[in-house]
This record gives C-alpha cells, sequence and structure tokens, in this order.
C-alpha cells in the first residue's frame, strides 16, 4: 500500500491521550524542498482545537491508512489492509474518546457502506468502548466553509464532556 518514498506514519501527538483523532490518511506536510509547513487540513483542525482549549498534548491524531498514498492505489483494498493496524493501535491506547473525521473514516469505522458525516454528526455514538464524535474532514471544512459552524458544534460537544470528565476525577 505504500510506495517507497512514503513514509509510514502511525500518529501524532500524545500516545496516552484520552482523545484519539481519526484522518484517512497522512498529507503532505513537507515542500518539496523537505521544509515542514503546516497543510489547509492540519491548520483547520489546529483552529479547531485551539478554540475548545485542547493542546496538541492532549489529543492524539491518527489515520486509517499508515502513509500518505503517492500513486493511484484500490481504495477499499487499502483502507481494509490499514484498518486493522487502527484498530489494534486504538485498543493498546485506550482512549475514552474518539473523533472520526470524514466519510471514509465513518464508513470503515462503522463499517456500514451507507455511513455519512452529515447523517451521524451532532450526536454522541459508541465505537471500541469510547465516547465518539463523527464530524466533517477539516478539509471539506476548508473547501467549504459553510460547514465551519457543525465542525466548530462538533468539537464544543467533545469539550463538553471532556471537561466533564476531568471535573468528575
Amino acid at each position: 500500500m505504500c510506495t517507497p518514498k512514503s513514509r509510514i506514519i502511525w500518529g501524532e501527538g500524545n500516545p496516552k491521550s484520552s482523545v484519539v483523532i481519526i484522518l484517512d490518511n497522512p498529507g503532505a506536510r513537507e515542500d518539496k524542498d523537505g521544509n515542514e509547513y503546516v497543510c489547509g487540513t492540519r491548520a483547520t483542525l489546529q483552529t479547531a482545537l485551539n478554540n475548545v482549549g485542547l493542546s496538541q498534548n492532549e489529543v492524539y491524531i491518527t489515520y486509517l491508512l499508515k502513509c500518505r498514498p503517492l500513486r493511484k492505489y484500490d481504495k477499499a483494498a487499502a483502507y481494509n489492509f490499514s484498518k486493522p493496524f487502527l484498530v489494534k493501535q486504538i485498543f493498546d491506547i485506550s482512549p475514552k474518546f474518539l473523533v472520526c473525521l470524514g466519510d471514509t473514516v465513518v464508513k470503515y469505522m462503522f463499517d456500514d457502506a451507507d455511513a455519512s458525516v452529515k447523517d451521524m454528526r451532532g450526536k454522541w455514538h459508541r465505537l471500541m468502548g469510547a465516547d465518539t464524535i463523527v464530524s466533517y474532514h477539516p478539509l471539506a471544512v476548508r473547501r467549504r466553509p459553510n460547514l465551519s459552524k457543525n465542525f466548530e458544534f462538533d468539537f464544543q460537544m467533545l469539550i463538553q464532556r471532556f471537561n466533564s470528565e476531568k471535573a468528575d476525577k
């Protein structure tokens, strides 16, 4: 699934976090000279996290695919091959909260080809023993600013329950 020029990225952030955010695959975060930059997906996600007061140390970001596709590929085969790695990773981390971003992640994580963010967002779900929210992929939010309010609302739901859990301790 990965090509010799792609690197495997298991995730970023705090691997002991109680919040795991799942995206479909790592994006291009380096320019052609190898200098890091912040891509649109990353910037949109960081803005949402900052707006609700979650720091990078309080979340772990991981991916359904563990490397950035650099050529055409059989998407279904790649996601089906990769999902067991993600499932094991989530069980090892044992987060209290999962955040599934984008239709691709939602379809594969909920094992439902008809699942969609549009139908599932705005309410809590239970997945792999964790309270789970579903929201739009940050790139979709960036491309369609009318989704911003829903994206922000979903992260507000997360922070309210996250803060409630912290207060109960």
